[in-house]
């Protein structure tokens, strides 16, 4: 028997001045590691998009994401590789 562990967090970022919770889940897949994020934009809508790690580096999969999330991409990815060394 096998268990995978299940990876779920939420991080607080500050993005354009205001501090938004992003939630993350680790989707199992086989081959890329791929997480699925939400966060809440100003007017309390739910935005959905994923992080795909290419290279050693998570970055936003080519969806059309707000400008306030893609330009804090580096920001996301650093606070995401801290978050995982706990895990």
């Amino acid at each position: 028997m096998k268990f995978n562990k299940l990876v779920q967090f939420s991080l607080l970022v500050k993005t354009d001045n205001r501090l938004r919770e992003f939630n993350f889940r680790k989707l199992r897949t086989t081959g890329d590691e791929l997480l699925a994020v939400n966060v809440c934009n100003e007017r309390g809508d739910r935005i959905f998009f994923s992080m795909q790690k290419k290279e050693n580096d998570w970055k936003i999969v080519p969806d059309h994401v707000p400008e306030w999330i893609g330009k804090n991409e580096l920001t996301l990815r650093k606070a995401i590789e801290e978050e995982l060394k706990n895990w």
